[in-house]
């Protein structure tokens, strides 16, 4: 229970006051259309008003919340500013994702009810329209404003039409159309499997966003849902006169024709602060591409992972975050983020990006990763850079006990932080809060290994020459192989260096018993607190997470940390 509240808690706080928010939100808007001044258009449209309304007002808000995610220079002022006070709290603005999918998902929910409600209201109005019987209260209640249409309540104005045309010639129908397509759009290419295989789709369509918040800004702007007013109600009363509808405004009637308007567009009040917001962030962005990035140095390591080395003036970063990188020879729109894997003690900041895709593929063949011979510098790409920005791994020297889990081209973050080891602990014998960093790497290829074991090489050197191998401790795990490579593996297992990684600590074959892992280390320092920090696939962090609540043994709490951007 103290390593769940440890690692979920306020998440779980979080969430629930914002569920909690949604809820008073739809009660509240859905009583508020029971009162009097709603009575008349219940008559038209019952209790379908009251469920059009509150997810109108639910909408509001969590589109209001959907942009502050993705402020990333937001967020990195927020971390950096609460960190110093509250470690847990800054943990949780590394989900900004996660929370910023349940408000999509929250918003694609209410807009379904929305939808639904109003299809039905038209239905409503339009009936009213087409039972033309005096007789009938609906029927009179529709024919209220036919001569100057100055206070109606039905806007279907005649029986002369149908609820699709009358959806596409007012502002209302015409701009929830809109929204709508948009949101389809941008939800359905955010699907893991088109934001992977086709990430051009996620990136492109995302941007419908901004066609998205203006229908919604100007969604109200036509006043179809209308009520009645407040002098209308005092010479009107509902509760009194609807059953005297024969005799409004005639001649010996207490009973005046009662007059509708529409609630004044509310939903700019809700988005204008953080449409605001995002428009500075994208300033500061705009600002930050255009300042003077040098490609200092490229490297070609085996596997497809290419390697820049750079140098941008006033560039100060911290261990283990990341950068956004355009390369307007390849896209003028597209940016990309990628984990810095240099250390802030070095003079320049780097990046291993893995050649997997399209982007990838044209940026590796520019900065002539296609050729033989050396790409002579001038001949280098432009390249725009936006950040550092913070993400969990910055906490990393906050913990005594670090456990570091990577995953393939996961592991970068981790370089960046085991290169600030070897400076501060190292090379300038500094002393670090982390006394101790359990490290693993696991790895589907024997090629992957060969640009990090350089680094892992110096620092078995160095921690044996120091005196301080117990600070370090790592693992690595080759979880596929060929059989051509496992005869070669055991041929020169018993060699003094492992024949893979050129190693002391020999590679190790298959998957982690993450249970015996914890455990182990739990054993190893009771009372701690274990900082767990992961990047790599969702299947390996749910497994790590897991594992981070159920081990509770000698007083440990594992907290639990995931790479997410």
């Amino acid at each position: 229970m103290g390593n769940f509240a440890a690692n979920e808690g306020l998440s779980v706080f979080v969430i629930l006051v914002w569920l909690g928010i949604n809820a008073f939100l739809f009660v509240h808007f859905y009583m508020a259309f029971l009162v009097e001044r709603w009575f008349y258009t219940r008559v038209l449209l019952g209790h379908a008003l009251s469920w059009a309304r509150a997810p109108a007002a639910c909408l509001n808000f969590n589109c209001m919340l959907i942009l502050l995610p993705v402020c990333r220079n937001l967020l990195s002022f927020l971390r950096g500013t609460i960190q110093c006070c509250s470690r847990t709290a800054a943990r949780q603005l590394d989900r900004n994702l996660t929370f910023h999918k349940l408000v999509a998902y929250m918003i694609a929910f209410h807009t379904a009810v929305h939808i639904g409600a109003h299809l039905f209201n038209f239905e409503f109005f339009m009936d009213a329209q087409l039972d033309r019987n005096s007789s009938l209260l609906p029927f009179i209640l529709s024919e209220i404003g036919t001569g100057d249409n100055a206070s109606f309540l039905n806007p279907i104005r005649t029986n002369e039409t149908n609820p699709t045309i009358v959806m596409f010639t007012t502002i209302a129908g015409v701009t929830g159309v809109v929204i709508t397509l948009a949101l389809i759009l941008i939800i359905t290419s955010s699907m893991e499997v088109i934001r992977r295989s086709y990430f051009e789709v996620f990136w492109y369509t995302h941007h419908l966003f901004v066609i998205f918040f203006i229908g919604l800004v100007f969604h109200g702007y036509g006043r179809i849902v209308r009520g009645q007013t407040a002098t209308s109600l005092m010479t009107n009363r509902p509760e009194v006169c609807a059953d005297q509808f024969e005799d409004w405004g005639n001649n010996g009637s207490d009973c005046a024709v009662p007059e509708f308007a529409g609630n004044p567009p509310m939903t700019w009040k809700w988005v204008v602060g953080p449409m605001i917001l995002y428009v500075c962030e994208r300033l500061v962005r705009l600002y930050r591409s255009h300042q003077k990035v040098v490609i200092t140095k490229v490297v070609m390591h085996p596997s497809k992972t290419l390697e820049l080395q750079m140098k941008r003036k006033g560039f100060h970063m911290e261990v283990g975050q990341y950068v956004f990188i355009q390369c307007p020879s390849v896209s003028r729109l597209e940016w990309h983020p990628f984990t810095l894997t240099s250390a802030p003690e070095e003079d320049y900041f780097s990046a291993h990006i893995r050649i997997v895709g399209d982007w990838t593929q044209a940026l590796y063949e520019a900065c002539g990763g296609d050729k033989t011979e050396p790409q002579e510098a001038w001949k280098l790409p432009k390249l725009a850079i936006d950040g550092p920005f913070g993400t969990a791994s910055e906490d990393v020297f906050r913990y005594e006990v670090v456990m570091l889990v990577g995953a393939g081209i996961g592991v970068t973050p981790f370089a960046s932080i085991l290169k600030s080891v070897w400076y501060k602990r190292i090379q300038n014998n500094q002393d670090v809060f982390t006394k101790k960093i359990y490290f693993y790497w696991l790895c589907p290829e024997t090629q992957a290994f060969e640009w990090f074991a350089d680094l892992l090489q110096s620092l078995e050197g160095q921690m044996a020459e120091k005196g301080v191998t117990d600070f370090l401790s790592y693992n690595i795990y080759l979880t596929r192989w060929k059989e051509t490579e496992a005869a070669h593996f055991r041929v020169h297992h018993e060699a003094e260096n492992d024949p893979i990684t050129g190693l002391k600590q020999k590679t190790l074959y298959g998957k982690p018993n993450w249970d015996n892992e914890f455990t182990n280390i739990a054993s190893k320092h009771p009372g701690t607190k274990v900082g767990v920090f992961l990047c790599g696939p969702p299947q390996l962090g749910k497994s790590l997470e897991k594992q981070s609540l159920s081990h509770t043994e000698g007083d440990v709490k594992f907290i639990f940390n995931k790479e997410n951007f």
